[in-house]
C-alpha cells in the first residue's frame, strides 16, 4: 500500500471519528453485522470507532428477547454494518465540503 494511500485512508478515517463525535448525546440506530439493529442514544465513540449506547430498544424484540433487560452498551467498531443517524443534525453540505477538501489535500 503507498504512503498517499495509506494517508487518504486514515484521513477519512478520522473525518468518520470527528463527525461521531458530534453526534454524542443524540438517538441513533447501529445495525450491526449479525443483523441486529439496536436504538439508543450515543454516549461515546472511540478512535476505533467503538460505540457505547444509553436507553437502548431493539427493533425487534421478538427475535432478540434478551436483549430486553438490557440498558445500556458497548459496541465493537468492528461488528457495526450501519449506523442510522437523525436526518436533522447531519449537515450534508459540511460533510461533502470536508471530503472534497481531503480529497484534494491527498492529490497533492
Amino acid at each position: 500500500m503507498s504512503l498517499v494511500l495509506l494517508y487518504s485512508f486514515l484521513a477519512i478515517f478520522q473525518l468518520f471519528y470527528s463527525f461521531f463525535k458530534s453526534l454524542v448525546q443524540k438517538d441513533v440506530v447501529v445495525e450491526l453485522k449479525n443483523d441486529l439493529c439496536i436504538c439508543g442514544t450515543l454516549h461515546s465513540v472511540d478512535q476505533y470507532l467503538n460505540i457505547k449506547l444509553t436507553d437502548i430498544s431493539v427493533t425487534d424484540p421478538e427475535k432478540y428477547p434478551h436483549m430486553l433487560s438490557v440498558k445500556n452498551c458497548f459496541i465493537r467498531g468492528s461488528v457495526v454494518r450501519y449506523v442510522q443517524l437523525p436526518a436533522d443534525e447531519v449537515d450534508t453540505q459540511l460533510l461533502q465540503d470536508a471530503t472534497r477538501k481531503e480529497s484534494q489535500q491527498s492529490k497533492s
